[in-house]
This record gives C-alpha cells, sequence and structure tokens, in this order.
C-alpha cells in the first residue's frame, strides 16, 4: 500500500485519467473530491461490498431459474421428422 501525505487543496494522480483532491481536514474526518471519466466507477468501500453481494446472489438466482426453465423445456427429438408428400 502506498501512503501519502497530502494538505487541503493537494491532489494525488491515479494513471492519466483520475483525480483525487483533499477537500477539507476536520476532526478525524478527511472529505475528498474526485476527477475521473465517467466510465469509472468510484464507490465507498461499505456500498462496495453491498453491489458485489447483490450481483453474486442475482447470479445464483438467474442459474436456479435456468435451471427450473430447462425441467419445462421439451425434449428436443434427436431425428427430426420431414414431411413426406405425395405428387
Amino acid at each position: 500500500m502506498l501512503t501519502l501525505t497530502r494538505s487541503v487543496g493537494e491532489s494525488i494522480r491515479i494513471g492519466e485519467d483520475i483525480e483525487v483532491y483533499v477537500v477539507e481536514v476536520r476532526g478525524g474526518t478527511v472529505r475528498l473530491g474526485f476527477k475521473a471519466p465517467r466510465e469509472v466507477t468510484i464507490h465507498r468501500e461499505e456500498v462496495y461490498r453491498q453491489i458485489a453481494e447483490a450481483n453474486s446472489l442475482a447470479a445464483e438466482v438467474a442459474a436456479d431459474a435456468l435451471g427450473a426453465l430447462a425441467a419445462f423445456a421439451p425434449a428436443s427429438d434427436p431425428a427430426p421428422q420431414q414431411d413426406v408428400t405425395t405428387p
């Protein structure tokens, strides 16, 4: 882990596209500002974990649902019947 010391108004860069600003320091709390491209998602750790857990549960439900739906699918016929008509 990299540990840096910054003062209010100073920033750090992550790659070429992400900048983190120290906005305010009050007591034991630090307020940070982030400047990043829209496609970069930024979450607090506790929110990130909730999203990951919800995605994991959704994937399990989807797999269970597919298995349940497969029970209702008609069995595939190995040799399709051909329409035999005489002219």
